[in-house]
Protein backbone atom coordinates (compact mmCIF):
# COMPACT_ATOMS: atom_id res chain seq x y z
CA UNK A 1 0.00 0.00 0.00
CA UNK A 2 1.28 3.61 -1.00
CA UNK A 3 0.11 6.37 0.89
CA UNK A 4 0.51 10.10 -0.89
CA UNK A 5 -0.03 13.27 0.70
CA UNK A 6 0.13 16.79 -1.30
CA UNK A 7 0.69 19.66 -0.23
CA UNK A 8 1.47 23.69 -1.48
CA UNK A 9 -1.59 24.02 -3.99
CA UNK A 10 -4.00 27.70 -3.30
CA UNK A 11 -4.55 30.53 -5.58
CA UNK A 12 -2.07 32.50 -7.36
CA UNK A 13 -2.46 35.61 -10.16
CA UNK A 14 -1.78 34.79 -13.12
CA UNK A 15 1.98 34.71 -14.25
CA UNK A 16 2.93 33.33 -10.92
CA UNK A 17 4.82 30.13 -10.02
CA UNK A 18 3.37 27.73 -6.98
CA UNK A 19 5.28 24.12 -5.89
CA UNK A 20 3.55 21.36 -5.46
CA UNK A 21 4.76 18.32 -3.09
CA UNK A 22 3.89 14.91 -2.70
CA UNK A 23 5.16 12.88 0.11
CA UNK A 24 5.23 8.96 -0.57
CA UNK A 25 4.78 6.39 2.01
CA UNK A 26 7.27 4.37 0.49
CA UNK A 27 11.20 4.23 -1.09
CA UNK A 28 9.62 6.59 -4.51
CA UNK A 29 12.83 4.47 -5.84
CA UNK A 30 10.47 1.46 -5.73
CA UNK A 31 7.78 2.81 -8.11
CA UNK A 32 7.61 2.36 -11.99
CA UNK A 33 6.65 6.06 -12.59
CA UNK A 34 5.32 8.64 -10.13
CA UNK A 35 3.35 11.48 -11.93
CA UNK A 36 1.10 14.88 -11.60
CA UNK A 37 -2.21 14.67 -13.07
CA UNK A 38 -4.64 17.63 -12.43
CA UNK A 39 -8.88 18.09 -13.52
CA UNK A 40 -10.50 21.01 -14.06
CA UNK A 41 -14.09 21.18 -13.61
CA UNK A 42 -16.47 19.58 -16.61
CA UNK A 43 -12.96 17.86 -18.17
CA UNK A 44 -11.63 14.61 -17.71
CA UNK A 45 -8.18 14.33 -15.61
CA UNK A 46 -5.01 14.50 -17.62
CA UNK A 47 -1.44 13.85 -17.52
CA UNK A 48 0.62 16.82 -16.16
CA UNK A 49 3.99 15.02 -16.01
CA UNK A 50 5.48 12.04 -15.08
CA UNK A 51 9.14 10.76 -13.96
CA UNK A 52 10.72 7.17 -13.88
CA UNK A 53 12.70 5.64 -11.66
CA UNK A 54 15.38 6.07 -14.02
CA UNK A 55 14.58 9.76 -13.98
CA UNK A 56 12.75 10.01 -17.68
CA UNK A 57 10.39 13.11 -17.58
CA UNK A 58 7.31 13.74 -19.56
CA UNK A 59 5.35 16.44 -20.14
CA UNK A 60 1.90 17.48 -21.41
CA UNK A 61 1.95 19.84 -24.63
CA UNK A 62 -0.27 22.76 -22.66
CA UNK A 63 2.73 22.45 -19.34
CA UNK A 64 5.92 22.48 -21.53
CA UNK A 65 9.03 24.70 -20.73
CA UNK A 66 6.40 26.23 -17.59
CA UNK A 67 6.54 23.06 -15.36
CA UNK A 68 9.69 20.82 -14.07
CA UNK A 69 8.56 17.99 -11.84
CA UNK A 70 11.46 16.97 -9.62
CA UNK A 71 12.07 14.35 -6.89
CA UNK A 72 14.16 13.99 -3.31
CA UNK A 73 14.47 10.10 -3.34
CA UNK A 74 16.15 11.23 0.84
CA UNK A 75 12.86 12.59 1.29
CA UNK A 76 10.22 9.85 -0.70
CA UNK A 77 8.67 13.57 -2.32
CA UNK A 78 8.11 14.64 -5.92
CA UNK A 79 7.79 18.16 -6.58
CA UNK A 80 5.60 20.35 -9.43
CA UNK A 81 6.96 23.96 -9.91
CA UNK A 82 4.76 25.51 -11.78
CA UNK A 83 6.23 28.79 -13.17
CA UNK A 84 3.91 31.24 -15.67
CA UNK A 85 1.01 30.13 -14.21
CA UNK A 86 -2.31 30.67 -16.55
CA UNK A 87 -5.82 30.38 -15.76
CA UNK A 88 -6.54 27.35 -17.30
CA UNK A 89 -4.25 25.65 -15.44
CA UNK A 90 -6.94 26.20 -12.70
CA UNK A 91 -7.82 22.43 -11.12
CA UNK A 92 -7.32 19.88 -8.52
CA UNK A 93 -3.38 18.52 -8.74
CA UNK A 94 -2.99 14.77 -8.11
CA UNK A 95 -0.25 12.28 -7.24
CA UNK A 96 0.07 9.34 -8.79
CA UNK A 97 2.24 6.56 -8.49
CA UNK A 98 2.16 3.56 -10.99
CA UNK A 99 4.00 0.50 -9.36
CA UNK A 100 3.10 -2.26 -12.54
CA UNK A 101 -0.31 -3.69 -11.68
CA UNK A 102 -1.37 -1.10 -9.15
CA UNK A 103 -1.83 2.56 -9.36
CA UNK A 104 -1.83 5.05 -6.05
CA UNK A 105 -3.45 8.92 -6.04
CA UNK A 106 -3.55 11.40 -3.92
CA UNK A 107 -6.05 13.14 -2.37
CA UNK A 108 -5.57 16.14 -4.93
CA UNK A 109 -4.27 19.75 -3.98
CA UNK A 110 -6.28 22.59 -5.54
CA UNK A 111 -4.58 25.12 -7.69
CA UNK A 112 -6.43 28.15 -8.43
CA UNK A 113 -5.01 31.13 -11.13
CA UNK A 114 -6.95 34.29 -10.93
CA UNK A 115 -6.68 36.43 -14.88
Amino acid sequence: QVQLVESGGGLVQAGGSLRLSCAASVNIFTINVMGWYRQAPGKERELVTSITRGGSTNYGDSVKGRFTISRDITKNTVYLQMNSLKPEDTAVYYCNANALLISYWGQGTQVTVSS
